[in-house]
């Protein structure tokens, strides 16, 4: 648990820095911030997930750095990489269905999460 709370306290601080980073220094429609990390955040999981597959390690070591710093950093890796097991077991169908329940879905919640709450707070004044 240990483990975890250290590295979920580095990869969150890590997110606030790429992040902020990205939208001081670019400009436009995209959130940059939110892209950048989510897209470093595939890259390193995707990266780690193989050497880890390769090498001894302890477990300590893999849940300060997957579940812990990555898990802080972006929860969109720990997606990218189950939709990619997946597809690397054969199961294509359950991989497409996995991320097309999860992107309409979620947006779809935050949709829902947004209306409940817009109702209940005009109900409650």
């Amino acid at each position: 648990i240990l483990y975890i709370a250290i590295g979920g306290a580095a990869g969150a601080m890590l997110r606030y820095s790429i992040s902020a980073y990205a939208y001081r220094n670019f400009h436009g429609p995209l959130p940059w911030g939110t892209l950048a990390v989510n897209l470093v955040g595939c890259f390193a999981i995707g990266v780690l997930w193989n050497v880890f597959e390769n090498l001894v390690h302890s477990p300590n070591t893999r849940a300060l750095i997957f579940i812990g710093i990555l898990g802080a950093f972006t929860t969109f890796s720990t997606f990218g990489i189950e939709s990619f097991h997946l597809f690397r077991q054969g199961e294509i169908k359950l991989g497409i269905l996995n991320i097309l329940i999860s992107n309409i879905g979620g947006i779809g919640l935050v949709a829902v999460g947004y209306f409940v709450s817009k109702y209940l707070l005009k109900v409650l004044k």
